[in-house]
C-alpha cells in the first residue's frame, strides 16, 4: 500500500504523471476559487465547498507526510507550511469567522508547481526552449498572488477600497510597475509596510523577468560534444569542453 502511494508522488510512470498533473490543476482550481468568490457574500454552499477543499489538501498534507522518508525535513519546507496554512485557510468558518482571512493565503498553493518543472520539461517542446521566460513569469505570479493575497485579507473590511481580490490585484500591479496612481491606498504601518514590500521585492522581480525577455544571460545551444545546454549570450566557446559553438544571433547582441 505505501509502496503504490509513494509510487504515485514520486514515481515515472505515466499514472505517476497523470496524479502529479491532476494534483496541479487542483491547486489552480482552488487559485481561482478564492478569486472568484472574493466578489461574492459567503454563502453556506460557499463555505461548504471551503470544507471540502480543506479536507482533500489535508488528506493530501497527511498522505505526502505518511510516505517521506525524512519526516522532519519535510515539515522544514515552505510548500509544506503553505498546506498547513490552506487548509486552516479552508476550514476555519468550522472554528469561527475571526480566522476567514486565512483563506486568502491559500494561493500559496501555486508553489507546488515547482514539483512538476522537470516533467513539464519532458512533456513540453515549448517549455523546455522557453523555461527560463517561463520560470520567470511563473516567480512574479507567485508573487502577485501572495502579496495580493496579504493586501486582499488584511484591508478586506476595513480598506473601503480594497472591496474584492481585483482591487487588491490593481493596486500590487501599480505599486510593482510604480505606476501608482493614488487612487487606492494602504493606511496604517502594516499597510505602508506592504507596500514597501510590494515595491522592494516586486520590482526586482520584475526586472528580472524583463531582463529574461529582452536580454537573457544565457542562450539555449547544445554542445555537440559534451552536450552542455547553457552558454552566455556571447560564447564562441563551449565552457565545459571548449569546443567551438555557433550560437545563432541577428548581429545586433
Amino acid at each position: 500500500m505505501l509502496d503504490r502511494i509513494r509510487a504515485l508522488y514520486e514515481g515515472d510512470s505515466h499514472a505517476a504523471h497523470t496524479f502529479r498533473y491532476i494534483l496541479l490543476i487542483f491547486d489552480l482550481v482552488t487559485i481561482g476559487f478564492v478569486v472568484v468568490t472574493s466578489f461574492f457574500t459567503h454563502t453556506p454552499l460557499i463555505e461548504a465547498i471551503d470544507v471540502v477543499f480543506g479536507i482533500l489538501i489535508l488528506a493530501d498534507f497527511i498522505v505526502r507526510l505518511w510516505i517521506e522518508r525524512q519526516k522532519s525535513r519535510y515539515l522544514t519546507r515552505l510548500s509544506t507550511w503553505a498546506d498547513i496554512v490552506s487548509v486552516v485557510s479552508f476550514l476555519a468558518p468550522i472554528t469561527g469567522e475571526g480566522l476567514g482571512f486565512l483563506r486568502v493565503l491559500r494561493t500559496l498553493r501555486l508553489l507546488h508547481t515547482y514539483q512538476t518543472l522537470a516533467r513539464l520539461r519532458q512533456d513540453f517542446g515549448y517549455f523546455r526552449k522557453n523555461e527560463d521566460i517561463i520560470l520567470s513569469s511563473m516567480n512574479l505570479g507567485v508573487f502577485l498572488f501572495i502579496m495580493t493575497g496579504l493586501i486582499y485579507a488584511t484591508q478586506y473590511g476595513i480598506n473601503p477600497e480594497i472591496r474584492n481580490y481585483v482591487d487588491a490585484l490593481y493596486f500590487t500591479v501599480t505599486t510593482l510597475t510604480t505606476t501608482g496612481f493614488g487612487d487606492i491606498t494602504l493606511g496604517g504601518p502594516w499597510g505602508r509596510l506592504l507596500s514597501v514590500l510590494v515595491m522592494i521585492f516586486g520590482v526586482t522581480l520584475f526586472l528580472r523577468l524583463l531582463q529574461v525577455l529582452f536580454r537573457p544571460s544565457k542562450v539555449r545551444q547544445e554542445c555537440d560534444v559534451c552536450g552542455l545546454v547553457l552558454h552566455d549570450a556571447d560564447a564562441v566557446h563551449c565552457k565545459h569542453c571548449g569546443t567551438v559553438i555557433h550560437i545563432e544571433t541577428e548581429g545586433n547582441v
